[in-house]
């Protein structure tokens, strides 16, 4: 696949086993913006494990859903638009003759990607959205499974295999007994997985997504994001075998089940309980990004790639929400004698989040003051991130939280003691304090930080501020730096400089 040199809107097509997906970004960029997003369940592979051929009723739904989108295309303005199919269509006896009626219809070439392409990009989408991944990705859509061992930023030789619900369903004639004895014997198959065991699994697809969605509401967790969500895997083989044993009619009545995965749900929660057992996986580590993120990935330069997608992710947020998006680098600097290793000493990890917490310092600025703090709390919160996990989000989230509000806590989500540690806490304090002197100082203007230092000691913390400042020193500068200085043990002074 060539790379994308345009800055303009961005499309894929996915014609998927099971659904055919439009997705629209607001460009080919290292943090990807969804600006549109809509599927139709055609079932392109219902039949395809007893019959070899594409499903008559998915073939007409599949082709509608294509004139639509190509209609769509135009409407939205898709400056750059990928067509990709998959398993079903792939091994299917009439998927050439599929493909030559969606070629006219779109009007160009549809990418038929192999099952060693397939098993790539949707590796490459996990490491996209999750660089440090360290594990075996298992991205699970209606026809297939693809298993891809990721490490150090790559993606090993993986498999494909015939493991998709639609074609279990298919094979097993609708039988969760039969379908256990094809999961077994293609999963025993698979020796080189034993080099991967012990590990995380990374879980893509819709139906492992709609699992995680009911672990989620079991244990009332506070964040509705599913991106990097963590389930321990004991607790993802339980609640997998529970969803087996269920009816087509209890599926239904679980608010957090999408009605179109209902039939496809039983046998997806099977492949999973039995992946999990072949690994002696530790954790199943939920990615939004797959296949489709992968080939975005894929077409960026290498520049692009290189970025780091939390910091790419704060930049974009701040350049649509903030007065001041250059802000956080400045934020940044000045906020080092805080964190130097004699007084809060952080890692690059940690320096990292600070980083990206600087960015987002003034995204509530145009609310009103009463609710600042929870908007840019809530804002964190559910923002399209990528490269963090919940308990870094949570960090962000309470650095906006303090940043407007000081000390206190937050209602909005209740106790979250729970979720991250007392130094992420004392750090998160820290750093909100620090922000929210800076732009009292500076009047939240651009370029006078820069020129003010803090000298810390074991006992004080010093504000240095040229004369040509002095007149900016007043009591509610005072007021936040010894809120500051409380914060990290100690005393508060102002000096004038030169």
């Amino acid at each position: 696949m060539s790379r994308t040199k345009g800055r303009g809107r961005f499309g894929i097509v996915d014609v998927g086993s099971n659904s055919v997906r439009l997705v629209v970004y607001a460009a080919a960029e290292r943090n990807p913006v969804l600006v549109f997003n809509e599927k139709v369940m055609a079932g392109l592979g219902r039949s395809l494990a007893s019959t070899g051929r594409l499903d008559p009723k998915g073939i007409a739904r599949a082709l509608d859903a294509l004139r639509r989108f190509m209609a769509l295309r135009d409407q939205i303005g898709v400056e750059t638009l990928v067509v990709a199919a998959t398993a079903a269509v792939r091994d299917a006896e009439d998927g050439p003759e599929f493909l030559e009626k969606a070629e006219r219809i779109c009007g160009f070439k549809i990418d038929l990607l192999s099952g060693v392409d397939e098993a790539r990009f949707a590796a490459q989408g996990v490491l996209s959205g999750i660089p440090e991944a360290d594990g075996l990705v298992g991205d699970l859509g209606g026809g297939s499974l693809e298993l891809v061992p990721v490490s150090g930023g790559k993606a090993g030789p993986g498999a494909t295999l015939p493991l998709g619900p639609l074609r279990l369903i298919d094979l097993a004639h609708g039988s969760l007994a039969e379908a256990e004895a094809v999961v077994d014997r293609a999963l025993g198959e698979q020796t080189w997985a034993k080099e991967h065991q012990s590990k995380r699994l990374y879980a893509v697809g819709g139906v492992w997504r709609n699992l995680a969605r009911i672990h989620m509401a079991q244990r009332n967790y506070p964040i509705h994001v599913l991106h990097q969500y963590v389930i321990p895997a004991r607790e993802a083989s339980e609640i997998s075998r529970v969803i087996e044993k269920l009816g087509p009619k209890s599926l239904a009545q679980i608010p957090d089940v999408s009605e179109r995965r209902v039939e496809a749900l039983p046998f997806g929660a099977l492949v999973l309980d039995k992946l999990i057992g072949a690994l002696k996986a530790k954790e199943v580590v939920i990615s939004a990004y797959g296949l489709r993120e992968g080939i975005l990935f894929d077409r960026l330069d290498k520049k692009e790639q290189a970025k780091d997608p939390l910091i790419a992710g704060c930049h974009d947020l701040a350049g649509r929400l903030a007065r001041f998006p250059q802000h956080g680098d400045e934020f940044f600097k000045w906020t080092e004698p805080l964190f130097a290793d004699d007084v809060l000493a952080e890692t690059p990890q940690e320096a990292r989040l600070r980083h990206a917490a600087c960015i987002l310092a003034d995204i509530g600025w145009y609310v009103h003051p009463d609710y600042r703090a929870h908007y840019a709390m809530t804002q964190i919160l559910l923002a399209p991130f990528s490269g963090v996990d919940h308990p870094g989000r949570l960090f962000l989230a309470r650095v906006g939280y303090h940043r407007h509000e000081g000390r206190g806590e937050p209602e909005l989500l209740g106790n979250l003691s729970g979720f991250i540690t007392e130094r992420e806490h004392e750090r998160a304090l820290v750093i909100g304090l620090a922000l929210r002197l800076a732009f009292t100082l500076s009047g939240a203007t651009m370029g006078m930080l820069p020129r003010t230092r803090f000298d810390v000691t074991k006992s004080g913390v010093t504000l240095v501020v040229p004369k040509k400042y002095e007149a900016l020193i007043g009591e509610i500068v005072s007021k936040r730096l010894s809120a500051l200085a409380r914060a990290l043990g100690r005393k508060s002074d102002i000096r004038i400089g030169k």
